[in-house]
């Protein structure tokens, strides 16, 4: 394997052609105080696979693509499932 940064995150918005908002958390202990605290990050990576809303990614790190963009979407680790019924509330809720 190569010395590229992989990271693990969930998909927060696909609105974008050929690009995806991954959010990645990630916990660590406070330097001062010692309490463990939870922090995230969103980056802009490229999509090839189609990934949608809440699915779960690996993406790694690459090149810069664009002015926000330095991540690829290198696989799909979860697919987000949703029913029916929630594609109606989504869909009724933009027409409102």
């Amino acid at each position: 394997m190569n010395n590229r940064r992989r990271l693990i995150g969930t998909v927060t918005s696909a609105k974008m052609p050929k690009t995806v908002s991954v959010e990645v958390s990630r916990t660590y202990q406070h330097p001062l105080y010692h309490k463990v605290v939870r922090g995230s990050k969103i980056y802009k990576a490229h999509d090839e696979l189609n990934c949608h809303v809440g699915d779960k990614v690996r993406i790694v790190e690459s090149a810069p693509l664009s002015r926000t963009k330095h991540w690829i979407v290198e696989e799909i680790l979860k697919v987000e499932v949703r029913e029916e019924d929630d594609l109606s509330q989504i869909s009724e809720g933009e027409q409102a």
